[in-house]
């Protein structure tokens, strides 16, 4: 039956690197992947438009946030795999229950902090409590508050800190705004390169992306800053995902489980991993990126709060972003 060499994927990845990845799945299984390209907000108002007629196998995201949102949605179903339980830690994978584990992470990126070294001190910004002080005032550039990538970031300092002084925290990065925020994380870089903010914050892969990028304008860009890798003497530096489970109208379920567990494998970790310029979810497999290397990310020291953890404070968390304005 044709039924069964399929598997309908619902991505929110578009790397041209993935191809491979699922072309080697194909040749090895004999399962067509069926592909459905959208951002991470598209997919999921499909697959609820979609209901139990949707035709989703799998979903991929590329947020931590966005991946338990769905799942508190009800749009994913928990799988048993012995597999996936021993690739992936337990930090960057959805609580197990009695019947299973609904998302796993499959590569992971580090949020950090980029400086003016002309501007700003290395030790003022070796960890993201210090982006309160006010000896930033006037120097601190972000992205909306209110983005997942925010969202994660400020719920693990919040899980740490203790919910006043998390708070404090935050009215502090409003107070030390060089300007209202906006654009990407991209656009921090470049506005400390250009001298409109003094410190940022971002995710790695945007800084990899510059340097590999083939524009002299965006290597000058990262000539002029600097990358400091946060709270690496403490609690480490916060870590999101990319990561995947099956849709909770899977007609093939099997075929899921199936990729689901290629995607943990050696080979489909490094394309998974450097299609985006991200670090392998799996413990113990190496990605040679000089981009990353450069940025100087080999062995860095991560947070250890699960994930599932900090998606459960985000609405407590953006409760307080609006009590202290920052929008």
């Amino acid at each position: 039956m044709s039924q069964d060499k399929v598997l309908n994927l619902y991505s929110a990845r578009h790397y041209q690197t993935d191809e491979v990845m699922y072309d080697t799945f194909t040749k090895t299984t004999g399962i067509k992947i069926n592909r459905i390209d959208a951002d991470d907000a598209g997919i999921l108002a499909r697959l609820r438009a979609e209901g139990s007629a949707s035709p989703a196998d799998v979903v991929l995201l590329v947020d931590a946030a966005r991946l338990t949102a769905a799942d508190a949605q009800g749009l994913f179903q928990p799988i048993q795999s012995a597999k996936l339980q021993a690739a992936i830690p337990a930090k960057l994978r959805a609580a197990a229950t009695p019947q299973g584990t609904t998302w796993y992470g499959f590569s992971t990126r580090a949020r950090v902090i980029v400086y003016d070294p002309k501007r700003v001190r290395a030790e003022d910004v070796a960890t993201y409590e210090q982006l309160s002080d006010p000896k930033l005032k006037g120097l601190l550039c972000t992205r909306s508050g209110s983005h997942p990538y925010q969202l994660s970031l400020f719920s693990t300092v919040v899980e740490r800190l203790g919910d006043a002084k998390g708070e404090a925290w935050l009215k502090g990065l409003v107070d030390n705004m060089a300007r209202a925020p906006k654009g990407g994380d991209t656009d921090q870089i470049k506005a400390v390169a250009s001298g409109e903010c003094g410190v940022a914050i971002t995710n790695t892969y945007y800084a990899a992306r510059l340097l590999k990028s083939d524009k002299a304008e965006d290597k000058a860009v990262m000539d002029k800053v600097r990358v400091v890798f946060p709270n690496q003497g403490t609690s480490g530096t916060h870590v999101n995902i990319s990561g995947g489970a099956v849709a909770k109208h899977a007609k093939n379920r099997d075929n899921a489980i199936l990729f689901m567990e290629y995607l943990a494998s050696p080979f489909a970790q490094n394309y998974f991993a450097n299609g985006n310029n991200e670090y392998p979810a799996v413990t113990g497999v190496k990605v040679d990126n000089a981009a990353l290397t450069a940025i100087g990310s080999n062995g860095f020291k991560a947070e250890t709060v699960p994930l599932n953890v900090v998606a459960k404070n985000m609405t407590k968390v953006q409760q307080m972003l609006d009590r202290v304005g920052y929008k």
